[in-house]
């Protein structure tokens, strides 16, 4: 009998493609037999050919004391320079290691000698892992196999490309780190709780009619499509102190008002998200702004600069040119009726069939299911929906203030202003006491109106946490990429390939470019900051100084390039598919992941290339800001009316 073979169908793709990047790193980068020997002593990972910063450890520079007070470094045998103790402990030192495999670090110190080995693997490995997981996630619009493919080949990579520890290391070390403790500045298990606890708040109001009576009010006002996105938009920059209130509540009050109206869920998704990043960014009173103005300040005290970071991040504002258009851009195509691209298709959709989603869509959380719909015959009311969400909003604010009050206090710094308690604040708990007093509002309210009893209030609450459970494994697999591209250095890569700088009045558009592709490839905004902040404005100083500019020439230079890394941040949290507010964004709109990306990048990408052309580009040939940014602005309204039709 002849046997029968199939063609290769969609769904064997994605296994076909794993298996061939297996078989092509395993044959092209595995190590030597002598190598693999040493794979489980290595220290880290290290890129070919790229600069690593090496500190060593306490217990190392107390081995090597000795009465010389030097130390000689021998990279696989060949001494490369001479150092004191002093300096290693205090600052370490820069290693370059040209070739590939595992690589032998040996300091030798009078009769003292240690040793330390680390693998140097090429520096487009770094790059693939969150290469795979976004191209997967687009092509195949599975987002968990996607993130999981992208963690796991990473973890293929640092292993050696071994293939059983690749995956336990999965659970053991990504998952258990990325929950374990803070990274970034971001406490990810207070954001988890968060969005849990916030989760069980919008079940027990959907249950009650909360959410019911805000649409049946708001609809009197917002009569059709077009004012009802206008209404999202004014909620998304109304709230404008934290990103992942605004994202959750805006998106989880506004659902079945754009529902009611076909409005479709990506738009829906979209307009959240982009109000979400955007304004906190642009916005002075935020939980970001403790965390932009520390890394100002530490590269201003680094260089013994003395200038007030506070200052500097306002003076930088108008620079901030893709936050500026975002905002704006959404504004636009929402007045005009026009929309372009896979969102005119949505559109279209939404308003001919009323399917808010695609036939094909999944949503990531199940807010609209019937264990928290509307229950018997309550009549919906919108104080019951507005007094839980004004609670969240109200106690997030004054848990900002009185962290911040309570920081000042203890480090016996101030004054005791609105803008140096925000500074000093701790948003995570902020948002932990708010969700919380939400869910007891909403709690309260159910059982003294007696709409729910008891059970009902608890079991609404419970459901409501447990349509997060998808996205909360998402933002899980999110965070681990970022723990990936931390491990392989990845934004190491990008910017010693990107960061070729010829001109510094060029350097805000090329920074801009560079803070682009490293927050759409690592998908977080906060983390792009930390990477850059303290490489570019030395380097503008440096580059300045190299081509003579004076402080006056040196001035836009160095805001716009502050504002630059900000605004390419913001794109990748923007837009990005493993950005945990893109993800929160779909979340809380009740859209599909992949459907929300793939609408909402073409206009992303719109925005960014005019931020590019029309704004960065002229500041550096000389224009003005202001007026490059009019110039964008009115190049956005002309794209729109060229390429937009109507719905």
């Amino acid at each position: 009998m002849s046997r029968r073979f199939e063609p290769l169908g969609k769904r064997h793709i994605l296994p076909a493609i794993l298996a061939l990047l297996i078989s092509i790193l395993t044959l092209a980068a595995s190590p030597s037999p002598a190598q693999a020997a040493g794979n489980k002593n290595y220290r880290t990972i290290v890129l070919q050919g790229i600069p690593y910063r090496w500190s060593p450890s306490g217990n190392l520079v107390e081995s090597l004391a000795s009465d010389s007070g030097t130390v000689s470094i021998f990279v696989d045998g060949s001494e490369i320079r001479e150092i004191s103790i002093d300096s290693l402990s205090s600052s370490g030192i820069m290693l370059t290691f040209e070739k590939s495999g595992i690589r032998e670090l040996k300091l030798v110190s009078g009769g003292n000698t240690a040793t330390e080995y680390f693998r140097s693997i090429n520096g487009f490995l770094a790059l693939l892992p969150p290469v795979i997981a976004i191209v997967f996630a687009l092509v195949f619009k599975q987002v968990v196999i996607a993130l999981l493919s992208g963690v796991w080949l990473g973890s293929l990579v640092y292993t050696g490309y071994h293939p059983v520890r690749s995956v336990l290391r999965i659970v053991d070390h990504y998952v258990i780190n990325t929950l374990a403790g803070p990274a970034e500045g971001i406490d990810h298990m207070s954001i988890v709780i968060f969005t849990l606890l916030l989760g069980g708040m919008v079940g027990i109001t959907s249950r009650m009619g909360g959410m019911s009576g805000i649409v049946k009010s708001i609809s009197k006002l917002a009569t059709n499509a077009k004012r009802g996105q206008l209404t999202v938009w004014l909620m998304g920059v109304i709230i404008f102190f934290d990103d992942y209130t605004n994202t959750l509540i805006v998106g989880n009050s506004t659902r079945p008002l754009t529902d009611r109206l076909k409005i479709s869920r990506e738009k829906l998704s979209y307009i959240v998200d982009s109000t979400a990043a955007p304004i906190t960014s642009l916005a002075v009173i935020t939980s970001w702004i403790g965390f932009q103005i520390s890394l100002i300040n530490q590269s201003f005290v680094a260089m013994n600069i003395d200038r007030n970071p506070l200052a500097t991040f306002v003076s930088s504002l108008p620079y901030s040119i893709y936050p500026i258009l975002a905002i704006l851009f959404v504004l636009f195509i929402i007045l005009s009726g026009r929309d372009y691209s896979l969102m005119l298709k949505a559109e279209r959709r939404a308003r001919t069939t009323g399917k808010v989603n695609s036939d094909t869509a999944v949503p990531i959380s199940s807010i609209d299911s019937d264990n928290i719909a509307l229950a018997g015959n309550i009549v919906p009311r919108m104080v019951n929906g507005i007094v839980p969400i004004s609670i969240v909003i109200i106690v997030t604010f004054a848990g900002l203030l009185v962290t911040g009050h309570v920081s000042l206090k203890n480090t016996g710094s101030g004054p005791f202003t609105v803008m140096e308690m925000l500074k000093g604040s701790n948003s995570f708990v902020a948002l932990l006491w708010s969700s919380f007093a939400g869910c007891i509002a909403a709690a309260i309210m159910a059982l003294s109106q007696r709409l729910l009893t008891l059970r009902e209030t608890v079991d609404a609450w419970i459901n409501g946490i447990k349509s997060m459970v998808m996205a909360f494994i998402i933002l899980i697999l999110a965070w681990c990429i970022g723990s990936v591209c931390v491990e392989l250095h990845t934004a190491d890569y990008l910017v010693h390939h990107l960061a070729d700088i010829l001109s510094p009045s060029f350097l805000p558009m090329i920074i801009f470019l560079l803070a682009m592709g490293i927050s759409f490839s690592t998908g977080t905004s906060w983390g792009t900051m930390s990477i850059l902040t303290p490489i570019v404005i030395p380097l503008v100083y440096g580059t300045a100084s190299a081509s003579g500019l004076d402080a006056h020439a040196t001035e836009p230079v160095l805001l716009g390039s502050i504002a630059a890394i900000l605004s390419g941040a913001v794109f990748g949290d923007h837009c990005s598919p493993i950005s945990d507010t893109t993800i929160m964004s779909s979340m809380a709109s009740g859209a599909d992941h992949i459907d929300h990306v793939r609408t909402q990048l073409p206009y992303a990408i719109t925005v960014g290339a005019i931020s590019l052309i029309a704004g960065y580009l002229p500041v550096a040939l000389g224009l003005p800001v202001f007026v490059s940014l009019a110039a964008a602005i009115l190049l956005m309204a002309a794209v729109i009316r060229v390429f937009g039709k109507t719905v």
